[in-house]
């Protein structure tokens, strides 16, 4: 008799076999195998360090869940991939979000994505244009004519980068040169001096700008509140770069956030959302230990700052914390 073969999905393994000649009606043992795969970013962003934090945070909560962590193209790959079901939780960018929510193809989004669902709120972007201190660039008004990088095509840093750049009166043809690169690909160029500057989003002190700005001398360009005003989104809040975040920046410089959210899907199911929740708010000094960006997660903030509805497992952990009544 020839051997049963049976497909082995992402999700089912089979455990048992056909029974042995003492047990021949033994029946097959079917185990469902938990996959947790956490969408992050480049691996010089914030999103990949606390990814692989949470990913620790997750496989203690979670021991039987087989938990992954995905480096990507960020906020929009990210959820795109979590509505075609290849993630169970993922980090975004609110404009991305609400971008995705209501299917914004230029944001590359061809139809609305209604399976997502948030999660939590956790900390800001911010964009932070990073000029070589050679450059002659002082004000956003100096970039233009200039070599800059813009971040992968279609991540949130490149979307928060064509906001802000419009606000301010200037379009990618105002540049000598429009490079779409990952934040430390974009770093590598400017120490090369193939590149004049750099808008990066993302949370304070993020290692591609340390990382730069240790190797050369680096001017942090202020983003006025007028231009954050311009932009016409909700999502995008005026703030402050502290003095000393990086080296040679001796002064606060002004410029926008934009909150990050961690999302998920209704593939989830309510008790897995629950505990990432619960897990992720029990544990945040794991976080703050990967990046200091952490240290703005502040649980009675969490369901702040989207409209997009939150996944029903969250629900129940907001409600037990007091935040949801």
């Amino acid at each position: 008799m020839p051997p049963l073969c049976l497909p082995v999905s992402r999700r089912t393994l089979v455990l048992g076999a056909l029974g042995s000649a003492a047990l021949p009606f033994s029946p097959l043992v079917l185990a469902q195998q938990k996959f947790i795969n956490i969408l992050t970013g480049g691996q010089s962003g914030v999103y990949y360090p606390m990814g692989v934090a949470l990913s620790q945070i997750y496989g203690k909560a979670m021991p039987a869940a087989k938990v992954t962590v995905q480096a990507t193209k960020a906020s929009a790959e990210n959820l795109n991939l979590l509505q075609a079901g290849r993630g169970e939780i993922a980090f975004t960018l609110a404009d991305s979000l609400s971008d995705a929510w209501k299917g914004d193809k230029e944001a590359g989004f061809n139809a609305p994505l209604t399976k997502l669902r948030a999660v939590a709120g956790i900390y800001s972007n911010y964009i932070q244009i990073v000029a070589s201190g050679d450059s002659g660039i002082k004000t956003m008004a100096d970039l233009k004519g200039k070599r800059i990088s813009v971040g992968a095509p279609k991540s949130g840093t490149e979307l928060n980068a064509r906001a802000i750049l419009k606000a301010a009166g200037l379009s990618y043809a105002d540049f000598a040169k429009v490079e779409y690169l990952p934040f430390g690909e974009s770093v590598e160029l400017m120490k090369n001096r193939q590149l004049d500057v750099t808008l990066q989003s993302a949370g304070l002190g993020v290692s591609s700008i340390r990382d730069l700005a240790t190797s050369v001398k680096i001017v942090v360009v202020p983003v006025p509140a007028d231009v954050v005003a311009k932009v016409g989104d909700a999502a995008y809040q005026a703030a402050m770069i502290p003095a000393n975040t990086y080296d040679g920046q001796t002064s606060d410089v002004p410029t926008v956030a934009i909150r990050n959210f961690l999302v998920s899907h209704t593939g989830v199911s309510n008790d897995d959302a629950y505990l990432m929740t619960k897990s992720l708010f029990e544990n945040l000094p794991t976080l703050v230990a990967a990046h200091n960006a952490a240290k703005a997660i502040q649980l009675a903030s969490a369901m702040q700052g989207t409209t997009v509805p939150f996944h029903p497992g969250a629900e129940k952990y907001y409600r037990e914390a007091g935040i949801l009544k």
